[in-house]
C-alpha cells in the first residue's frame, strides 16, 4: 500500500524532524518540571521508573502518532480523516484530531505565560534584577514579576510574536532553520552548566541522587507520577508530532527516529539534573523544593557561587530557547491545518492565530494580577487551561491515538509505515493495543481522584495476562492481516 496524500513541504532530511521532534519533546518539562519532580518523588526511583514509562509508554504512542500523520499527510484533523476513510472507517474519527489540535492551541495559551517568565528572568539575570539573599526575598521577586500585567503581559507578547515569526516562514525556513541552531545551542549550554557543577563540591551528592536506586522510596504516587510525565514529556496527543510526522520523508524509519528522538530528550532530561542538583546540593538547599526550585531557589544558589552571574545567565537563556522550541510544535497543527484545508498563507495563518493566541493567553496572564479574584468552581482562567489539557485532553487524546493505530487503522498500512521486522511489530502491536492504554488509563484515572490510595496493581497484570493470551489465540486462529 502507498501514502494517500503528499504534504506542501517535507523535513529536508531525518535530522531536521529529529531536531524539531525534540525541541517539541525538550521544553520547560525537562528542564523546569523534571528536576523538581525528581526531587519531590525521591531522587534515583522515580527517575528509573520514568525511563521504564519512556520505553514501554511515550516510545510506541509516539511512533503511532508518526505513522498516523505521514500515512496522512496533513494536519491532525486532515491526517486521521484520510487514515480512517483509507481503513473503511468513519470521517468521525477526526474529531480526535480537532482535540488534539485545540489541545496544543490551549496549552501554548498558557504555555506563553510560563515562557515569559523564563525570558523575563532572562532579562534580570543580565541586568541584576535577581538579587536577594533568601528563599523569601526570590519568592517576592518572582511575586512582583507576576503581579505587574504591563510587564507579564509584554514577555508573554514577545515569546507570542517570536514563535508565530519562526512558524510564518515555513517547514524549511521557519521550523527546522531555527532548530537547527536552537537544540545544539541549548544543549552545549547544558553542556557547559554541567562542567560548572562538577567543581560546585556538591557534584557527586547530585549524581548520587539522580541515579541511586532506593526501592523505599518507589510509592505508588511516584509511579504514577513517572509514568504521567514520560507520557506528556513527548508532547503527545497535543497535535505537535502528528504534524510533525506528516512532513516525514517515506524513506526514513518512524521506529530509528523515534527512538532518537526519545533519546534525546531523555538525554536533556538528565543533564538538566546533573546541572541542576549538584548546584542545589552544594548550597545545602531542598531538592524537593518544588516548582520554585527553578526560579527561586535555583538564582540564590548562584549568587552564592564564584561566576555565578555567568552561569546563571546561560541557565535562563537555555530556558528560553527550550520554551520557544515546544511553543513552536504546539502552533504548527492549527497553522497547518488553516494553509493545507482552507488555502491560507503560512504568514497570514501564523499571525491570524497569533492575534487569537495573544487574546487568551493575555487572559490565562491576568489570572496572575488583576483577574486574581476571577475564579470559576475555584480555579482561575489559566489553571482552567492546565486542568483541562493536562488532566482531561491529554490522556483521552493518547487513548484515542492507541486505539487507532491498534485498532482501527488498516493493519497492512501500519505495517508499511512502521517498517518494523515481524517480531518488534508484533511486540509494538501489544504494546500499543493493551500496555499503552491501560497505562494511559491509569493516569488518567489517578488524575481524578477515582483510583484511590489502596489500588491493586495485580488488576493491571492480570489484565494484560488475559491480553497476551487472547491475542496468541487471534494471531493463531486468523494469520494474515486484515
Amino acid at each position: 500500500m502507498t501514502a494517500i496524500a503528499r504534504p506542501k513541504a517535507l523535513w529536508l532530511g531525518r535530522w531536521g524532524f529529529v531536531l524539531a521532534a525534540t525541541g517539541s519533546s525538550v521544553g520547560l518539562g525537562n528542564i523546569w518540571k523534571f528536576p523538581y519532580m525528581t526531587g519531590e518523588y525521591g531522587g534515583g526511583a522515580f527517575v528509573l521508573v520514568y525511563l521504564l514509562c519512556i520505553a514501554a509508554i511515550g516510545i510506541p504512542v509516539m511512533m503511532s502518532e508518526i505513522a498516523l500523520g505521514r500515512r496522512g499527510r496533513g494536519s491532525p484533523v486532515d491526517a486521521i480523516r484520510r487514515v480512517a476513510r483509507e481503513s473503511g472507517r468513519s470521517g468521525l474519527w477526526a474529531t480526535l484530531g480537532w482535540m488534539a489540535m485545540l489541545c496544543g492551541f490551549m496549552v501554548l495559551s498558557f504555555y506563553v505565560v510560563v515562557a515569559g517568565w523564563s525570558v523575563s528572568y532572562l532579562w534580570k539575570a543580565l541586568s541584576g534584577g535577581l538579587a536577594a539573599d533568601s528563599v523569601e526575598g526570590m519568592a517576592a521577586i518572582f511575586t512582583a514579576n507576576n503581579a505587574n500585567p504591563w510587564n507579564l503581559g509584554f514577555w508573554s507578547t514577545l515569546v507570542t510574536v517570536a514563535t508565530m515569526a519562526i512558524v510564518g516562514k515555513g517547514v524549511q525556513a521557519g521550523i527546522e532553520r531555527s532548530v537547527r541552531w536552537m537544540m545544539p545551542g541549548l544543549v552545549i549550554m547544558l553542556v557547559i552548566m554541567i562542567v560548572y557543577a562538577l567543581f560546585s563540591g556538591g557534584f557527586k551528592a547530585g549524581f548520587l541522587f539522580l541515579f541511586a536506586f532506593d526501592p523505599g522510596k518507589l510509592t505508588g504516587a511516584a509511579v504514577l507520577a513517572a509514568m504521567g510525565h514520560a507520557f506528556f514529556t513527548l508532547s503527545l496527543a497535543s497535535g505537535a508530532i502528528l504534524t510533525y510526522g506528516a512532513y516525514l520523508p517515506a524513506d526514513q524509519s518512524i521506529g530509528r527516529t523515534t527512538l532518537t528522538v526519545a533519546i534525546c530528550d531523555t538525554l536533556v532530561a538528565l543533564m538538566a539534573g546533573l546541572a541542576i542538583f549538584p548546584v542545589i546540593f552544594a548550597n545545602g538547599m531542598d531538592p524537593a523544593s518544588g516548582p520554585g526550585l527553578i526560579f527561586m531557589s535555583l538564582p540564590l544558589a548562584f549568587q552564592q557561587m564564584p561566576l555565578g552571574g555567568v552561569i546563571e545567565v546561560v541557565f535562563f537563556l537555555m530556558l528560553a530557547v527550550a520554551a520557544l522550541t515546544s511553543a513552536i510544535s504546539m502552533i504548527e497543527a492549527t497553522v497547518a491545518w488553516l494553509n493545507e484545508s482552507h488555502g491560507v498563507s503560512r504568514r497570514r495563518a501564523a499571525w491570524g492565530v497569533g492575534i487569537v493566541l495573544w487574546i487568551v493567553s493575555t487572559l490565562a496572564m491576568l489570572s496572575f494580577n488583576v483577574g486574581a479574584d476571577w475564579k470559576l468552581a475555584g480555579r482561575h482562567f489559566f489553571d482552567w487551561l492546565d486542568f483541562l489539557t493536562s488532566r482531561l485532553m491529554m490522556p483521552l487524546g493518547g487513548l484515542g491515538m492507541a486505539i487507532l493505530a491498534g485498532f482501527v487503522m488498516h493493519r497492512q498500512a501500519i505495517r508499511d509505515e512502521l517498517g518494523l521486522p515481524p517480531w518488534l511489530h508484533v511486540l509494538w502491536q501489544f504494546v500499543i493495543r493493551y500496555v499503552s492504554p491501560l497505562a494511559i488509563l491509569v493516569v488518567f484515572l489517578d488524575a481524578l481522584g477515582w483510583l484511590g490510595a489502596g489500588f491493586d496493581w495485580r488488576w493491571i497484570a492480570a489484565i494484560l495476562a488475559l491480553a497476551l493470551v487472547g491475542e496468541a489465540v487471534i494471531s493463531r486462529r486468523s494469520p494474515t492481516p486484515r
